[in-house]
């Protein structure tokens, strides 16, 4: 409003509308209106206007607008004839104390500030005591709101009440730190910084400052630095005077403790990796000391580092996740092409600047899609591996499953699958008759099928082809193998004979990789010897299998014996045929021929035959020679079928035995009992412990840690010694006590013993070895009368 007046005696004609003219809502809330002139008591003036005044100034809307509040000061100054600053000064002391008392903080700040702004400093020392109590005051309040505020994560009132503290000139270190964590709480990494900043001005010698400062820079991803403030914490928290502080220190982790514990999970995450993976970002090839280095370098690395600061974090598997996460890699399956991309055309080179043809081109597509799907890391077996150093091969080829195993994703390229292809074009895809692909395929958790252009085979988006239905179906008719085998496969040595005839379609180019690509199928690891041939490494294999599991179907095969050992096959593709499959007993057939057998079989008879087959061992090999542990039956007749041209059919008889044909390409000596010859034959029952109703071997071996090697392999302590039989064809004289349970146990047994078996048949060498005939067809036996179990010879033969 505009009141032009001067300071001169008023009459009372003129001061009533000037009083009306500051406010009628002030004139009207009294019930008398005095006006005075200059010449009017003062003391009465001042007693009749402070009321006035105060509720004139303290209900003034404007009352923060400077230009507004001096135009009252006027108007009062011209109507009253004194200057009413003190009065002022007093009405804004009550009005900060009120709002103090209200709880109203901020407003009571704000009010204090402006009043200390507009006095001048005769005033402002005039009320210093007062100043200094209300400061003290409310800034104490404010503090103490602020950290109930912060307790509860209201993190803007935190701060709006820590700032009206500092405000006040409460500008202490303590104060500094609570808002800069409340600016932590609400992600204010750079007000956080510049109050942890006011905190180490403040008192240099406290860690407070550079815990907040560490914590501010790891937000705001500044990690190097957050790694440097947080060095200097631990240094104050070392050389604090106070015992109370110095015993912080020990729940902090230095930083050579972090990187310690961050580089062994590089370690054991790489232990499951190849050694040299391509960077997909780069494009370059990289050994383990390039792959360590890059993580090193890397904000993951560095993030994870500044985030290490606790023990209790070496704890957490944050540093395996996020270790695992970073060494994500790609593997590619595919077949070798004429041309492929190998170590030499990649060394030192950038993988995408060079020029894309031949197997380049399959090389950089691969890596652009691992790339693309968010992954750092690839690997293919053609350029990734150094060929020209053994040791580096041998790991390789031992590995490899194992790095299938471990991608967190396998490629298969499908080069001879055209795009836009129907269903079954990944069946007939040559892919799917190699030896290696085998393994690519079953190892890994995630696989994914590309077209020769790149694309996705029939268009199927999904994240994991082995959970697609239509794709599975289509493996699995075309391998014939069970989908669910394929999808859960595991390694070892469980169903060995099934997962031979898996593999005895496929093909490879080198002879010897038709064993080596099997290492990983059955968790083994063998010396890899390019040029020792097929025979040779099948052997090794086969002999692994079973002198690790003891499981004796792996000697069950049609075709020729390979020279490595008579019981092991010359290829592969002796397995294609299914196991023998012979007749099994009911539950009620068993317990039916069971009680027939209780008045036929002496029970201590029945009991030692259990027992010493209970403690038999299982088959071993030993330089290339099986200790085969059997129930021996010598052939008493060997006698040529006429009618065969290719083949040679034997009607043979054996003690104990119905009699039965072999069918081999070999020639045996024909005999009888009337005509006899010196060289020994037998047809052996292989023993197999699964007919004590007992786990097998191979279930009860932990395969990874406790299997014994070929080369260190020794006999147990047994009963009977190598081709050694019980004397006199009974089972000792000791009698031992035996129940009611342990018999029927035992008449299980010689059931299980009466019923068809696959035999292998025998012919002496020297004294004390014997050679496998190999045959063309299984050769089923069965005992002519399991009461006669006296009969029964229990062997370990030496076989060649």
């Amino acid at each position: 409003m505009q009141i032009n007046m001067t300071r001169q005696t008023c009459s009372s004609k003129n001061s009533l509308p000037v009083v009306r003219r500051l406010t009628l809502a002030h004139v009207i809330s009294w019930k008398h209106i005095w006006v005075f002139n200059s010449e009017s008591k003062p003391w009465m003036a001042h007693v009749i206007m402070k009321p006035l005044t105060i509720s004139l100034l303290l209900s003034t809307p404007a009352i923060y607008h400077q230009n507004r509040i001096f135009m009252n000061y006027e108007v009062l100054v011209v109507l009253f004839g004194w200057d009413l600053k003190s009065l002022w000064f007093t009405a804004h002391q009550k009005r900060c104390d009120a709002l103090r008392l209200a709880g109203k903080l901020q407003d009571a700040v704000k009010s204090y500030r402006y009043m200390m702004d507009t006095s001048d400093e005769y005033t402002k020392a005039n009320c210093l005591h007062w100043s200094n109590d209300f400061k003290q005051e409310c800034s104490a309040l404010c503090v103490v709101n602020g950290d109930a505020a912060l307790i509860t994560s209201e993190y803007d009132m935190a701060i709006r009440l820590y700032s009206a503290a500092i405000d006040l000139n409460s500008a202490s270190a303590a104060v500094f730190a609570k808002r800069s964590e409340a600016n932590l709480g609400k992600m204010l990494w750079e007000d956080a910084l510049l109050d942890a900043h006011k905190v180490i001005e403040l008192d240099s010698s406290s860690h407070v400052g550079f815990e907040l400062t560490h914590t501010a820079l790891r937000g705001a991803q500044r990690y190097d630095k957050a790694t440097e403030a947080f060095a200097i914490m631990l240094s104050k928290l070392d050389d604090a005077s106070e015992a109370q502080i110095r015993d912080l220190r020990q729940q902090y982790v230095s930083q050579s403790e972090a990187e310690d514990a961050i580089r062994k999970a590089v370690w054991i995450e790489l232990e499951n990796a190849p050694l040299r993976l391509l960077n997909t970002s780069t494009g370059l090839l990289c050994n383990r000391a390039a792959q360590i280095n890059c993580f090193k370098m890397s904000p993951e690395y560095k993030k994870l580092l500044s985030f290490t600061t606790k023990y209790s974090d070496l704890r957490t598997a944050r540093i395996k996740d996020v270790v695992a996460t970073y060494f994500r890699c790609v593997l590619l399956s595919h077949r070798w092409e004429e041309t492929e991309a190998l170590l030499h055309d990649i060394q030192d080179k950038i993988v995408y600047e060079l020029n894309g043809i031949g197997g380049i081109v399959k090389l950089q597509s691969f890596c652009k899609i691992a790339r693309d799907t968010g992954y750092g890391w690839a690997w293919m077996d053609t350029c990734c591996i150094d060929k020209s150093s053994n040791t580096e091969l041998q790991e390789s080829i031992n590995s490899m499953f194992v790095w299938y195993r471990y991608s967190a994703l396998t490629i298969v390229y499908l080069c001879d699958v055209p795009p836009s292809s129907q269903p079954g074009a990944l069946a007939r895809s040559v892919w799917n008759e190699r030896g290696w692909t085998f393994q690519e395929f079953v190892a890994p958790k995630v696989v994914v099928f590309y077209q020769k252009d790149w694309s996705l085979y029939l268009d199927d988006r999904s994240t994991n082809h082995k959970e697609s239905p239509a794709i599975m179906k289509e493996l699995e008719d075309a391998m014939c193998i069970d989908r669910q085998a394929l999808v859960s496969f595991r390694p070892g040595m469980r169903y060995a004979r099934e997962r031979l005839q898996w593999a005895s379609a496929r093909n490879t180019t080198l002879q010897e990789d038709v064993a080596y690509s099997l290492f990983g199928i059955f968790g083994v690891h063998l010396p890899v010897i390019y040029g020792e041939k097929k025979q040779n490494a099948l052997g090794r294999l086969l002999q692994e299998i079973v002198a690790r599991s003891g499981d004796i179907t792996a000697l069950d095969w049609v075709g020729q014996s390979s020279e490595f050992n008579s019981c092991l096959p010359a290829d592969i593709i002796s397995y294609a045929a299914p196991p023998c499959a012979l007749p099994s007993l009911s539950e009620d057939e068993v317990q039916t021929a069971v009680s027939s057998l209780r008045s036929l079989v002496a029970v201590e008879c029945a009991s030692k035959l259990y027992t010493l087959l209970e403690n038999m061992n299982a088959p071993r090999f030993a330089n290339c020679r099986l200790h085969l542990p059997c129930i021996a039956f010598r052939v008493t007749e060997v006698k040529r079928r006429r009618g065969q041209s290719t083949h040679f059919t034997y009607g043979v008889k054996a003690d104990g035995l119905q009699d039965l044909l072999v069918t081999t390409d070999e020639t045996l000596i024909q005999f009888s009992r009337a005509r006899p010859t010196q060289q020994i034959f037998f047809l052996v029952r292989p023993w197999d412990r699964r007919l004590l109703e007992l786990p097998d071997f191979a279930e009860q071996l932990d395969f990874a840690d406790e299997a014994e090697s070929v080369g260190d392999w020794s006999e147990p302590e047994s009963l009977l010694d190598d081709s050694d039989e019980l004397p006199g064809g009974s089972f000792g004289e000791e009698e031992l006590p035996v129940d009611s349970e342990s018999h029927s146990r035992s008449l299980r047994l010689i059931v299980r013993l009466g019923q068809p078996f696959g035999a292998l048949l025998l012919a002496q060498q020297r004294i004390g070895e014997y050679k496998r005939i190999a045959s063309d067809h299984g050769i089923i036996a069965q005992v002519k009368d399991v009461a006669l179990i006296d009969n029964m010879d229990i062997r370990i033969l030496d076989i060649l």
